[in-house]
């Protein structure tokens, strides 16, 4: 997949087959377009084009943020998340587009001229049924087709009933996951929701106890993290290998609290050294809330529960 931040450095193409979108998280509906994408594009023998915006609209267009940030100004996935996933789903190009106030204000007739056409030279665009473009969302599906002949260009529009079949919603994975339903999060998404973060020094209190962490410092501060409690992941390392490992979100309450939430991550059968290093954690099952203990022995009987209910989760032991 070639990507192009730079609307200006994008090849002008020849019957190209063009989807457009946040395309938050990858998730079951926005795989549906894709999937219609790729399959008219074979059919017509150009390439496949997603025209997606960073940042997402809403963190342009809504009031100044604030603290705690509203669940939907959180993020499913970070940029270079949503890259992986088009690039695993076999997009031949991705035009990532600065979505600023400035863009946010081009007129419907603007944005399929400059964009569309000028630009990338659409043959054919595929949308989802309550797709809307242009100032104000003032252009959709009908005034698409309505102009059609004008600009040379044919337009689809997934049906809202195959839209409707998938039942999901970037929302409603957001609330799966800040009510900790990793299950429910994981069915919508069609994959395990990934953390991704940088491993950077913590206190060193799971190596007294025997079970030794990695702090995780996540690059997007407006990723969606799920609720406290202790998750089954698998972890991927900078160096490509998989391990199975028991997640912690919380403020460790059992060991003096934290001040602010952290993200630790114990890997279950991993020796070395991770600082500095990026971890891809997968989320795969939520095992209990996070809890005070009345002391570190029970902290350490029920950190031996967890391992052996995350192996049982994640490799069947």
């Amino acid at each position: 997949m070639q990507v192009f931040r730079d609307p200006a450095q994008f090849p002008h193409l020849h019957n190209a087959t063009v989807t457009t979108g946040t395309f938050d998280g990858v998730h079951l509906g926005h795989q549906k377009i894709l999937r219609r994408l790729l399959e008219v594009a074979r059919q017509t023998g150009g390439p496949s084009v997603v025209i997606t915006y960073w940042p997402h609209p809403r963190l342009v267009l809504a009031p100044p943020l604030a603290h705690p940030q509203p669940l939907d100004l959180h993020l499913l996935s970070t940029l270079d998340e949503r890259i992986e996933y088009l690039e695993k789903f076999g997009v031949d190009y991705l035009l990532i587009v600065r979505f600023t106030k400035e863009f946010s204000e081009l007129s419907s007739e603007e944005y399929i001229q400059q964009l569309l056409l000028d630009t990338v030279g659409t043959r054919k665009l595929v949308i989802g049924y309550d797709h809307r473009f242009g100032k104000n969302r003032e252009g959709g599906f009908e005034y698409l087709s309505q102009n059609a002949d004008r600009y040379g260009m044919e337009v689809e529009e997934i049906p809202r009933e195959d839209v409707a079949a998938v039942g999901v919603s970037s929302t409603r994975i957001r609330r799966a996951l800040e009510a900790g339903d990793i299950l429910t999060a994981n069915r919508y998404l069609g994959y395990s929701y990934p953390l991704t973060g940088l491993v950077v020094q913590g206190q060193q209190l799971g190596r007294t106890i025997g079970y030794p962490t990695a702090n995780l410092q996540l690059p997007e501060p407006l990723k969606q993290i799920p609720a406290r409690g202790v998750y089954a992941v698998l972890a991927t390392t900078q160096a490509g290998t998989v391990e199975p490992g028991m997640l912690n979100i919380g403020v460790r309450p059992t060991v003096g609290g934290a001040l602010a939430q952290t993200i630790e991550v114990h890997l279950l059968d991993f020796t070395g050294d991770l600082y500095g290093q990026l971890l891809t954690l997968q989320l795969v099952a939520r095992l209990r809330d996070e809890q005070k203990f009345s002391g570190l022995d029970a902290l350490k009987a029920q950190l031996a529960q967890d391992a052996d209910d995350a192996r049982r989760h994640l490799v069947g032991g």
